[in-house]
This record gives C-alpha cells, sequence and structure tokens, in this order.
C-alpha cells in the first residue's frame, strides 16, 4: 500500500483532459496524458503506450492498477479507443476501487464541461464523434449509439451522475467545472498543490477556409 498522493482524473475525452495535464505538468507534477512519450520516461518498455492499456494490465497481474505507472503523479486522460482498443477505467468500479485500496492517497478528479458543449467538441474531434463512438464497445453507449447529439449527451450525463453516486460526498473527489472562473483555485485547494496556470489547451481546430474553385 502506497501513501503517496497520485491523481486521476475520471472525466471524459474533450471535457479538459489536455488543460488538465498541462496545468498539472508546469506545476511540477509528472503526468500522463492519453498515451506515454519517450521524452517523459527512460523505460523503453512505456513508450507509446496507452495509459488505459497500463492500467488493465496492471491491475489484471498484480491487483494494482498503477503498478506499470509508478513514475507518474497524475494521470490526465486514462480512455483509449484506437488502434484496436476501447479502455475506459474511469467507467470500471472495479478498477477504480483497486486504485483506491493500493494508493489510499489518490485524490479523483473529473473534469466537466457542459454536456451540449461536450457532446459538440466531441463531434468536431477528427473521427471521434463521427466514427470511433459508434464503433465501439463502450460501457453505456453500445455499438451503433453515439452518432446522435441527444445519445452523447444521455450518456455524458449518465457518466457523470455515476461518479457522483459512486464517490457520494467523499472528499478525496471532485468533479471540476473546467470553464468556471476559479478553476485554477479549486484544484489548488483540492490537491493542497499550488496550480500556476490555468487556461485552455487543445483547442478543435477551424478548418481553413478554402479558396473558390475558379469556374469555366
Amino acid at each position: 500500500m502506497s501513501e503517496r498522493q497520485r491523481i486521476v482524473n475520471l472525466g471524459l475525452p474533450k471535457s479538459g483532459t489536455t488543460t488538465l495535464a498541462h496545468a498539472l505538468r508546469v506545476s511540477g507534477l509528472r503526468t500522463a496524458d492519453y498515451r506515454i512519450r519517450k521524452r517523459q520516461t527512460p523505460d523503453s518498455s512505456l513508450h507509446n503506450a496507452f495509459v488505459g492499456e497500463l492500467m488493465y494490465r496492471s491491475y489484471f497481474s498484480t491487483g494494482d492498477p498503477l503498478e506499470a505507472l509508478d513514475h507518474f503523479d497524475a494521470l490526465s486522460e486514462i480512455s483509449t479507443l484506437r488502434e484496436g482498443h476501447s479502455l475506459w477505467p474511469q467507467m470500471d468500479w472495479g478498477l477504480i476501487d483497486a486504485i483506491r485500496t493500493h494508493h489510499p492517497q489518490t485524490r479523483f478528479v473529473a473534469t466537466w464541461r457542459p454536456p451540449e458543449a461536450l457532446s459538440n467538441s466531441i463531434m468536431r474531434w477528427s473521427n471521434l464523434g463521427t466514427e470511433r463512438l459508434p464503433a465501439g464497445h463502450i460501457p453505456g453507449l453500445p455499438q451503433g449509439y453515439g452518432d446522435d447529439p441527444a445519445q452523447r449527451v444521455q450518456w455524458i450525463c449518465a457518466h457523470y451522475a455515476h461518479l457522483e453516486r459512486l464517490f457520494a460526498d467523499d472528499p478525496d473527489f471532485l468533479i471540476l467545472d473546467v470553464q468556471a472562473g476559479d478553476a485554477r483555485a479549486q484544484l489548488s485547494r483540492f490537491l493542497q498543490h499550488e496550480i500556476t496556470w490555468w487556461g485552455k489547451a487543445n483547442r478543435n481546430r477551424t478548418a481553413p477556409r478554402r479558396k473558390p474553385k475558379e469556374t469555366v
């Protein structure tokens, strides 16, 4: 059992996970965001591995989902939906409870945006909303669902409602509205660690306007 504080984000993709990652990194915390980059660790066995894959690999081999991620203080995005993987640790109570058992000082954050805004951002991000979500096997969003805005919003709302029920006033859990004016202060108080930056990272790119074709 570890007494070291760890930080795990249970928010959905496009909920502000990259903003959280940047805020934690510039505030001195070693942070893994979605995938391990070579510059982040000298351990070559972790290079390019998905965070969610490493969590499940450790969970099923040792019982401790964070064992392979000991180098990191924080995990800002833990789900994976690409390259044949559909991994959603933030929706797996067994895995979350195992983290609590092995790392009782863990602080759980759930980055949050208004469901409609989050749904729209998912839709605009590459093929996440148009192809990967509807084709994926995702808790609460079975294959064939997710390309409709109302379905995505319902799924988003259910996820955060589930987290609130699971943690039920737990002081080690915070739903963080990333657009709140005091988001940085909230996070600093919750982590008992000074967060030195807050903003917006990884914005959806606006497609450049194309020059009209000449007619002949």
